[in-house]
């Protein structure tokens, strides 16, 4: 038969006109969510079973089934369907031109198909060989032809299932964390796969496949509108974008969030996320009792009837005690039988506790109960709840999965109600790599391992919880915290004084690392403010504390040793202030002997002159101090061994690599220098620009640039080749822009969400030696060059750079002054700040 024959026939066999009527039912308003997607299905049914009554004609022996999500009745838009053509292998040709009459009316409206064809015994083979064809059966539907043939299939894929299920659900089980490592948890993904990733609609499968089992079951409560809440994102997604993905990704979010009556994508998002929690949670539940089940199992019976009790040869369950009311038990902290949860309101604070510090986690059956019949605590809280949340926050790794079976019950609310307005709320910020609650919990984590550095573990602890606490406030979240965190403390049980800290630390947890990466540390007014912001030296250390917690538990872009030495080095500083010293007036450093010997020969030479020196945080060596650096060779790589061990095994950490150039005094040397660093791919960490009187008798300065860069990927570049495109640069033969221009062009960035426009404004107050300007732009190549450009065409003179680049965002400092070296007047800032952001957003 020809394919012109099949569609002939395929038309003649659809008179309602199934793509019509299918067209109808996706565009019209009334419907949606479950409804739909079964009409869908119902109409796709009668359609199928149409083409297979007019192609068979009641020849016995052969069936049409539906399996997977069709299976279950579940169409998206774009969904494809999963088809199965059973028959008894009596007559293979007849099969074959049967299955031509079926498929080629489905590729000819564009629905995509994923079909087979086989006898039962090879479809019960097949399923035997591949997880994912045994899962896809487990929800086969009969559409057409024998009844017999597919409900026989049914019986015997089902019965395999559960005498194979020791075997299959740990293959299922790995098959979900594989899936899980390479897509990442869909509760914290800002681009998610709805399907693929951990707490997805695979996963919400996974979990009815262990049901069917019989060998262990989801918790049920919630598990089924989570579900239904992925399948209506993932329709709207469909018909927003008219293709078959489950890739919510960032500009198709609006869309599908207006598609569901939502208010914007961040309230998607935060759905989307609720419901993944929900998954996620009974997931793991659920793969914790097929564990325990299987190990119990696994006992020989001969050992299992030494350890059993009077109760029907059942082995005896050892419970150990853990705390009040707390006891462990297979594996699990479960409540004590002598545990009254309405009678002691510190309980769940307690379990919680107990299980973390276990390192166990907290049975389904002991949250509920808890959740259910425990008392609400006292205003403000006893000092036992405190120190029991003190301790729950202190356990390190272990309190994530405590603290989210808590959330997954709503005990967290209850405990903290502030929590509400940051639970599942998502960061739009690459750099972060959780939600604000999972940050929170993450923050403590970090902190847990710090606690032997302060004097105050507790309040470093509750300060991690509730750094970004604020957030689901409008305005600074940080502002909005303090506040929060007062009420919060004093609830807890805290008195005024320690209240008064833990405000101050929420306050100002971004106080350090905003300073020390933006501003000149050299200036006395940027020691004094920090130290006039903190207040005490106690409160410095547990603030320096929560920094670095906080900024490891963001992400990896956010903290590093570079950026750890800076903060360090204010801290010192502060603290120094703090405890009496008096702010040192900045005073220009003397020049070393090789600045001298630089400025000397870029004068000979009447052009640039560079020296390269690796920099590395050293190991813990007496014989290498903080800041020791080896001299660059021709490649401009260290002289030292770059892989080098020190004897209790630390690999030093790259910090980049010190860029010293000498140039005689001239108009454009920041720009050319920023232009060909970013022609080499180097990435600017900080800049400093001061000049250098020339010997006495000769007229005329040097300017000295010292810079830290790092090569964005590859190796760096050698010295000679950067010394001379920054000569052709400084002479105007080098075409900075026009070569940007041309590698931008070469290789375009793919479109995004649209970034939102730069902003340069004047930091008031900031230094008495110098105007402050900040900038805030989308990072991109060159962008350091383009503000040198326009700091050069404001006409005025950089003292120094501070560079900062978190995800695709940077945030750059300048200290400028006039050409005599004094900070500019107020409206004359502001007009450069003007003319600054006027040339980015050109």
């Amino acid at each position: 038969m020809t394919r012109t024959d099949v569609t002939e026939e395929a038309e003649g066999s659809e008179p309602g006109g199934y793509a019509a009527a299918r067209l109808r039912l996706l565009t019209e308003g009334a419907r949606s969510g479950p409804p739909r997607r079964r009409a869908l299905a119902e109409l796709t049914d009668d359609w199928l079973a149409g083409l297979f009554g007019a192609a068979t004609q009641g020849h016995p022996g052969v069936s049409l089934v539906a399996v997977g999500g069709y299976g279950r009745g579940e169409l998206s838009p774009r969904s494809d369907l999963d088809l199965l053509l059973l028959h008894d292998g009596r007559d293979d040709k007849a099969v074959a031109a049967l299955a031509d009459r079926l498929w080629y009316p489905v590729w000819d409206l564009g629905l995509d198909l994923d079909h087979s064809v086989r006898t039962p015994q090879q479809a019960r083979r097949t399923a035997g060989e591949d997880l994912k064809v045994h899962l896809g059966l487990l929800d086969a539907r009969h559409l057409a032809g024998d009844l017999a043939l597919t409900s026989s299939l049914r019986t015997t894929v089902l019965a395999d299932w559960r005498n194979q299920a020791p075997k299959r659900l740990p293959e299922l089980r790995d098959l979900c964390a594989e899936r899980a490592e390479r897509q990442g948890e869909l509760r914290f993904l800002l681009e998610p796969d709805l399907k693929e990733a951990r707490g997805g609609l695979r996963d919400a499968t996974a979990l009815r496949a262990v049901a069917a089992s019989w060998l262990a079951d989801a918790p049920r409560e919630g598990l089924a509108d989570a579900r239904r809440r992925l399948l209506d994102v993932r329709d709207a997604l469909h018909l927003a974008t008219g293709r078959a993905t489950d890739r919510l990704a960032l500009q198709e979010q609006d869309e599908v969030a207006a598609g569901l009556g939502l208010l914007d994508a961040d309230a998607l998002l935060r759905q989307v996320y609720e419901a993944a929690r929900v998954i996620s949670y009974a997931g793991d539940v659920t793969w914790r009792e097929v564990g325990r089940v299987l190990r119990s199992r696994s006992v020989r019976p001969r050992l299992r009837a030494m350890m059993s009790g009077r109760n029907g040869g059942k082995p005896a369950a050892e419970r150990s005690p853990l705390a009040e009311g707390v006891v462990e038990q297979d594996g699990e902290v479960v409540l004590a039988r002598t545990a009254r949860p309405e009678r002691d309101p510190v309980l769940p604070l307690r379990a919680a506790a107990a299980a973390a510090q276990a390192g166990l986690p907290l049975s389904l059956h002991a949250v509920r109960r808890l959740a259910a019949t425990a008392r609400p605590l006292p205003t403000p809280w006893p000092a036992e709840a405190r120190e029991q949340l003190v301790t729950l926050l202190g356990s390190g790794r272990p309190t994530v999965q405590v603290w989210e079976a808590l959330e997954a019950e709503g005990l967290v609310t209850r405990l903290l109600p502030d929590w509400e307005r940051v639970r599942c709320r998502p960061q739009r910020n690459a750099v972060h790599l959780w939600t604000v609650d999972r940050h929170l919990i993450e923050t403590a984590v970090r902190a847990a391992g710090f606690t032997r550095r302060v004097h105050r573990p507790d309040l470093l602890l509750v300060a991690a919880l509730l750094h970004d606490i604020g957030k689901g406030w409008p305005g600074d979240h940080s502002v909005a915290g303090e506040t929060i965190a007062r009420d919060v403390a004093a609830r807890i049980g805290f008195d005024r004084a320690d209240a008064a800290v833990l405000a101050t630390l929420v306050r100002h947890h971004l106080l350090l690392v905003e300073t020390a990466t933006r501003r000149d540390l050299d200036d006395p007014a940027t020691v004094r403010a920090v130290a006039d912001a903190v207040g005490t030296e106690r409160t410095l250390e547990l603030l320096h504390a929560l920094t670095e917690a906080d900024a490891l538990a963001t992400g990896p872009a956010a903290w590093s040793s570079w950026r750890g030495s800076l903060v360090a080095d204010l801290v010192k500083r502060v603290a120094g202030v703090l405890a009496g010293e008096p702010a040192a007036e900045a005073e220009a450093a003397a020049p070393t002997a090789e600045h001298e010997r630089l400025a000397v020969e870029a004068f000979r030479t009447g052009g640039p002159v560079l020296a390269l020196r690796a920099q590395t945080e050293p190991p813990a060596d007496p014989a290498h101090p903080p800041g020791q650096s080896g001299p660059a060779d021709a490649s401009g790589r260290g002289s030292g061994d770059p892989g080098a061990v020190d004897p209790a095994g630390t690999v030093p950490e790259p910090l980049g690599v010190e860029l010293l150039i000498a140039v005689p005094d001239q108009a454009g040397v920041l720009p050319a220098v920023a232009g060909v660093l970013a022609l080499h791919r180097l990435t600017v960490r900080t800049a400093e620009l001061r000049s250098l009187p020339l010997p006495d008798g000769v007229d005329g300065s040097v300017l000295l640039l010292d810079w830290r860069v790092a090569a964005q990927y590859g190796s760096l570049p050698q010295a000679a080749r950067l010394r001379a495109d920054l000569v052709r640069a400084l002479d105007g033969t080098l075409d900075i822009a026009g070569r940007l221009a041309e590698r931008d062009a070469a290789h375009p960035r793919r479109r995004g969400v649209e970034p939102p426009p730069p902003r340069v404004t004047v930091a008031p107050a900031a230094s008495r030696l110098a105007t402050v300007i900040e900038v805030r732009a989308q990072d991109a190549p060159g962008l350091l060059f383009r503000l040198g450009r326009a700091l050069e065409a404001a006409g005025v003179r950089v003292r120094s750079a501070h560079v900062s680049t978190l995800g695709a965002n940077a945030v750059d400092a300048f200290y400028v002054t006039r050409g005599e070296g004094v900070p500019l007047p107020g409206e004359e800032a502001a007009s450069v700040a003007r003319e600054v952001e006027e040339s980015l957003r050109g």
